[in-house]
């Protein structure tokens, strides 16, 4: 299964396999419409199609479900994937939330972050989809969101939404700490081994946690260690997840 991760430069889309690691830059005008979707305040979905094209799709007030498929016929409509059924999932707004509905539509399933959905999955802002062979990015940026706000993400870290894979990379990742003080955090394959994932994927799960605790600038010795202090300091791990 391929994961896309979105850091925090708009520039630089990695794609991480556990075949094949590689870095694309989008051309200046593809990070120019990301950027402008995030000026809108409204949240939105960015891929790159099959044949290399980047979709931008906002998502308004005026819409509560999008369906996804191969029908020419689909809201999100990924004609040119053919690991993607014609009635494929469903993105739907509950409240203020948007969420992913794969009830057993799909041939080859949905995923959201390396996992598969399983019925109803709720998304968070930098959440990656994969349908078949495309890959998603789900974005909710606040209507005020700037450079400065991202990288000050560490001042909030109470509030920051980790799914259930993540959390379980973040726990294993601590356990050492946790257990005594003079430890330092597990390394990937310690996470791996716990969490039953390549390390590949215990990477990429890594680095979005660095981006979302605002760490990804940081050495990365250092980052391993401040994101684990930040986890057990701030009180986003209790003593029940170990």
């Amino acid at each position: 299964m391929v994961l896309v991760v979105w850091p925090p430069g708009v520039n630089d889309l990695l794609v991480v396999d556990p075949r094949v690691t590689e870095t694309r830059t989008l051309d200046p005008g593809d990070a120019a419409a990301i950027r402008a979707a995030e000026r809108t305040g409204l949240p939105f979905l960015h891929w790159r199609t099959t044949a290399g094209g980047q979709q931008v799709r906002l998502l308004d007030d005026q819409q509560w479900r999008l369906t996804v498929g191969r029908h020419t016929d689909s809201d999100i409509a990924l004609t040119s994937d053919a690991e993607v059924s014609r009635a494929h999932a469903l993105l739907e707004r509950v409240g203020d939330e948007w969420t992913v509905i794969d009830d057993g539509l799909s041939r080859n399933g949905s995923f959201v972050n390396g996992n598969r959905v399983l019925g109803r999955q709720r998304l968070h802002d930098r959440d990656r989809l994969c349908f078949g062979q495309t890959q998603l990015v789900f974005r909710e940026p606040q209507p005020a969101e700037t450079e400065e706000s991202t990288a000050r993400v560490s001042d909030h870290v109470g509030v920051i939404p980790l799914s259930s894979q993540q959390r379980k990379v973040l726990i294993a990742l601590c356990r050492p700490l946790y257990e005594s003080s003079s430890a330092t955090p597990a390394t990937n394959k310690q996470i791996a081994d716990e969490v039953f994932l390549t390390t590949d994927a215990v990477k990429a799960h890594l680095r979005i946690l660095f981006e979302r605790f605002g760490l990804s600038e940081l050495a990365q010795n250092a980052k391993r260690a401040k994101l684990a202090r930040a986890a057990l300091d701030e009180g986003i791990l209790k003593p029940h997840d170990f």
